[in-house]
């Protein structure tokens, strides 16, 4: 039988781009949504965090049992399942009337999530080779990085016209058409994984959920000192804070997940989790490279729009609009990779991707001041957006040239969770040095005032990430609060800057030549392809 047009040869990564793009959109979206449900519903501060946080929660705990399962029953199967779950509970998340309801439909989400994202990158690995796996891998990485930062834009514009409930229903047409996409999207699974590693899984889930909620809730609860009273899983804590016990008992659960999947490979039993993965350099210091590059990434998303908001005053649909600018330079970055890839390796490209964002993010903190124009940032944004495109796209095919076809669902899966991992961290770390530099500075810019004004609007400041900054009435207060703001994410886009410049030298210990990069095209031996010659 004839091989189909090259043009119907990328039907199936654009099946699999819009169907990440709509999991990444909605988790950007409900951030915008938050205060008009708060609103709406009538919730407390309680429901308001677990509306964000269970949704992380799901979506990184399931990703490693989840991508092991793809491997075994299919991976389109799975992505269609997971994109089916997703919807569903998007659906009823538009119709929810309380926030236990909305709470419950968003883990499911989660988990749907978690089912679809990692499939789309193990599929691209089974059915692209060579040049064209570089260019799927592109698009791919390019949609990750601006899709993040254009869903706060989409979001401000659905939720203002029309309503929260918009955010949500929004997903139903474009999931039909990639589930009707999908039938057009070859199948493929591990023909040599057999058997089931429950201990594994339950090791991995708790392991990996304890440790994010440890990174995303260690700001809110205190790390060891309890700062206010916890409900976790119907646990009250009062005077202690839940972060380092699950932070300790997540570590343990890891440690123990590492431990038992050497002894059971020695022993010839199925695995959950194959370390074997980690002894290809291009994996190994691949993921490293991830981690520090989602790190930034989601740092920088968090602390520019409050920023913007609190100190500058603009609206959440113009602060959207600048950091979608971001988004503008992802997508640049992705059409120029395909050709620069002619010419440099992937090395090359993800060193200047990551150079380029580290440049980026000094830019922006080094023209940070109060009274300034927002607008004089969007370059700065953009060469940080081009930066994403060129690291977060190669990166990507670095991770994966060197894994067998037969392993993509554990691979795509573990760099997957490496990223919500780095995503975690980026928010605890920079979120922490965004709040401890606001309470500093405030004290700082008030040193004229009396040490209780100080102490209280320090405080005031700092509890709020600075969103109480609008609130605060004396006009020198509020300057030197809107000063103090300037300073503080001014210091946290250093940090980044400077975590990237890790990152660059990480890239160092990346191999000089990557096996994928020189296969010949072929088409994998796990690849059902429904009968039909795949031409890629």
């Amino acid at each position: 039988m004839p091989s189909p047009s090259p043009r119907r040869s990328w039907l199936p990564l654009a099946v699999l781009a819009v169907g990440v793009s709509m999991v990444v959109i909605d988790a950007t979206i409900v951030n915008v949504a938050v205060p008009a449900i708060l609103a709406d519903l009538g919730l407390g501060a309680t429901d308001v965090e677990w509306i964000n946080s269970i949704y992380s929660l799901m979506f990184a705990a399931l990703l490693i049992p989840l991508g092991r399962l793809g491997d075994l029953h299919g991976r389109r199967r799975l992505f269609v399942w997971g994109i089916t779950v997703f919807l569903l509970a998007s659906v009823l998340a538009a119709v929810s009337v309380n926030g236990p309801m909305l709470i419950g439909v968003r883990a499911i989400q989660g988990a749907g999530a978690a089912m679809a994202v990692p499939m789309t990158l193990a599929i691209i690995n089974s059915i692209y080779v060579g040049r064209q796996r570089t260019i799927a891998f592109a698009v791919w990485g390019s949609i990750i990085g601006g899709m993040a930062a254009a869903g706060p834009l989409l979001g401000g514009w659905l939720v203002t016209e029309h309503g929260w409930r918009a955010a949500f229903w929004v997903n139903l047409p474009i999931g039909a058409l990639v589930l009707l996409g999908a039938l057009r999207v070859p199948d493929s699974r591990d023909d040599h994984a057999t058997g089931t590693d429950l201990p594994g899984v339950t090791l991995a889930v708790l392991g990996t959920t304890c440790v994010v909620f440890a990174l995303i809730e260690g700001q809110r609860y205190g790390w060891l000192d309890p700062l206010r009273p916890a409900h976790v899983l119907g646990l009250r804590f009062e005077g202690v804070s839940p972060v380092p016990f699950a932070l300790g008992i997540g570590l343990l659960a890891l440690a123990g997940l590492v431990l038992l999947e050497l002894r059971r490979a020695r022993g010839g039993r199925p695995v959950l989790v194959d370390l074997t993965l980690f002894q290809l350099p291009s994996f190994r210091y691949g993921s490293i490279a991830a981690l520090i590059v989602s790190l930034g990434e989601f740092g920088m998303i968090l602390v520019l729009p409050l920023f913007l908001q609190s100190a500058l005053g603009y609206s959440a649909f113009q602060a959207g609009l600048i950091i979608a600018t971001l988004a503008l330079g992802t997508f640049v970055a992705g059409g120029m990779v395909p050709e620069l890839s002619k010419k440099w390796s992937s090395r090359v490209i993800v060193r200047i991707g990551l150079s380029l964002e580290a440049v980026g993010a000094a830019g922006i903190g080094m023209s940070l001041a109060p009274g300034m124009s927002a607008w004089a940032l969007v370059p700065w944004l953009v060469v940080y957006g081009i930066g994403i495109g060129f690291a977060t796209a190669q990166l990507t095919s670095v991770l994966m040239a060197d894994v067998p076809a037969r392993q993509s669902g554990q691979a795509s899966a573990m760099q997957s969770t490496i990223r919500q991992l780095g995503a975690a961290l980026g928010v605890a770390i920079l979120g922490g040095v965004l709040v401890a530099g606001l309470g500093s500075a405030v004290e700082r810019n008030l040193a004229d005032r009396p040490e209780t004004v100080r102490t209280s609007v320090a405080r005031v400041v700092a509890d709020s990430a600075g969103a109480a900054i609008p609130g605060l009435r004396d006009p020198a207060i509020h300057a030197a609060a809107v000063r103090s703001a300037a300073e503080a994410t001014r210091t946290v886009t250093i940090t980044t800057a400077l975590a990237l410049l890790a990152g660059v030298a990480t890239t160092l210990l990346l191999p000089r030549t990557v096996a994928g990069e020189e296969r010949h095209p072929q088409t994998p031996a796990t690849a059902d392809t429904g009968g039909r010659d795949l031409e890629v």
